[in-house]
């Protein structure tokens, strides 16, 4: 069961019988709710405080929850308020975010995931972590301004965990890894230039882009990762100056950039003064030992990498490290302080908590136990129900990049399943411009259960148009 799904179906109903009482009348108490809906008494607190947050629902100690005062709004001269002047104001330039929160919202109710870009909760070290928060939350200072760029001892570990030369100096820490491509974009590209970006890629950096006025360029990928001919050619033709890419386990493919074709992507950018922003979200979430990351093997201050720790251990884990050196970093710097000001210290001190503690270790040992016994499980399940289907075995990551049939509109395909009770994600949105030939993600990473992945692959597979 979704827990957040549980909360927010509850809040729909409390809503509408608050809204058939009258103002001061009692709502059940918790104890009907629990039985009436089967829901825990966390469900009926969470539910209950959403509704006090709208000002729908006052609780009072001890004697329950009741509906609120509804003073009326006044209604606009001539009726209902028209905002089309915004359009005006506005301008042409769109904020599309739909992919993104395509990915981001739960699945429905009795909907098997195999969609998402995070742990199933019950691979999530959520004892460590309430463990880390309470001791951080203790610490001196926890709630004080932390130092600009970030905590000094943090700063410290993300060094040493990329190795090479970097120095705590070369780090600054960021809320998040979605907050760093954003910040590294605008401090590094002004609206209007290109960028060059696999093809296919993390939608995500497709729509900062986008959102940013710059003008994503794609460069093509096979089985071993991006092409550096391509690159090469992309570079020349475009006159782009960064080139974004997560050159470790590949999101959405899975695939991993080879000694040799990474030696070639610095060639590339090299030759045409350019910057390579490394996505390293997934280091720690390999089930083969991953390579070294490229800033380490960069010897120019031509790499600039991000690091995030959100997809090994929980979402609301908001905290990342960008590492660069040179001018470049200063820029970064003060983009990041103009932005965001810098990263919630419980957070920073919560994280370092964590990652400095024994349970450190032994999580990441279970993660990486669990994703090739959940990969293999789903491989499996696919050879058997979806035999036409071609699809890849990644060395690490959380995801299978699946061919389909020609013919087979994938996005299509991905309503199909999301009504026939599995969440698959459409490979088109992943591709900047054209895709090449249909293909899905599918997440082995995000189900409760190996017997539920083959739940899943079982109602993709009735989804799934035969000729």
């Amino acid at each position: 069961m979704n827990h957040d799904s549980s909360v927010a179906s509850l809040a729909d109903a409390l809503r509408a019988e608050a809204h058939r009482r009258g103002p001061g009348e009692r709502l059940p108490s918790s104890r009907a709710l629990i039985e009436a809906h089967r829901v825990s008494p966390v469900t009926v607190s969470r539910a209950l405080a959403l509704l006090t947050a709208e000002g729908i629902v006052v609780t009072r100690p001890g004697s329950g929850a009741f509906v609120a005062d509804r003073p009326g709004r006044p209604a606009a001269p001539g009726g209902p308020t028209d905002l089309a002047w915004q359009a005006v104001t506005l301008g042409d330039r769109s904020v599309d975010a739909r992919g993104v929160s395509w990915l981001l919202t739960p699945a429905p109710e009795g909907t098997v995931a195999l969609s998402g870009g995070y742990l199933h909760p019950a691979l999530q070290p959520t004892r460590a972590l309430a463990t880390a928060a309470a001791r951080a939350a203790r610490r001196p200072g926890a709630w004080e301004m932390p130092r600009l760029g970030g905590m000094p001892e943090l700063r410290a570990w993300f060094a040493r965990s990329v190795g090479g030369d970097i120095a705590p100096a070369d780090v600054v820490i960021t809320s998040g890894g979605q907050q760093s491509l954003t910040t590294v974009l605008r401090a590094l590209l002004p609206p209007g230039a290109p960028v060059l970006v696999e093809s296919p890629t993390y939608l995500g950096v497709l729509a900062i882009a986008r959102a940013s006025g710059l003008h994503p360029v794609p460069v093509p990928v096979d089985d071993g990762g991006v092409r550096p001919d391509l690159l090469a050619e992309a570079f020349a033709m475009s006159g782009a100056r960064v080139f974004y890419c997560q050159p470790t386990f590949h999101n959405p493919t899975g695939t991993v950039l080879s000694a040799e074709r990474r030696a070639r992507v610095l060639d590339a950018a090299r030759a045409a003064g350019a910057f390579v922003i490394e996505d390293d979200f997934a280091r720690h979430i390999g089930i083969d030992p991953p390579p070294p990351p490229m800033v380490a093997q960069d010897g120019e201050g031509r790499v600039v990498h991000i690091a995030s720790l959100t997809k090994a251990t929980a979402p609301s884990l908001r905290v990342a490290a960008v590492i660069a050196r040179g001018p470049v970093a200063e820029r970064i710097r003060a983009t990041q302080l103009l932005e965001e000001f810098f990263p919630a210290r419980p957070l920073q001190e919560t994280l370092l908590e964590l990652v400095t503690s024994p349970g450190w270790p032994r999580h990441l040992r279970a993660v990486r136990a669990a994703l090739p016994a959940r990969r293999d499980a789903l491989l499996a399940a696919l050879a058997r129900d979806l035999p036409e289907l071609r699809v890849n075995r990644p060395a690490g990551g959380f995801h299978l990049w699946a061919r389909l049939p020609d013919g087979v509109d994938d996005v299509e395909l991905a309503e199909a399943a999301l009504r026939a009770g599995v969440l698959v994600s459409a490979g088109r949105p992943f591709f900047p411009a054209e895709a090449a030939a249909p293909h899905l993600r599918i997440s082995y990473a995000t189900a409760a259960s190996e017997a539920e992945l083959a739940e899943g692959v079982r109602r993709l597979a009735t989804a799934l148009p035969r000729s």
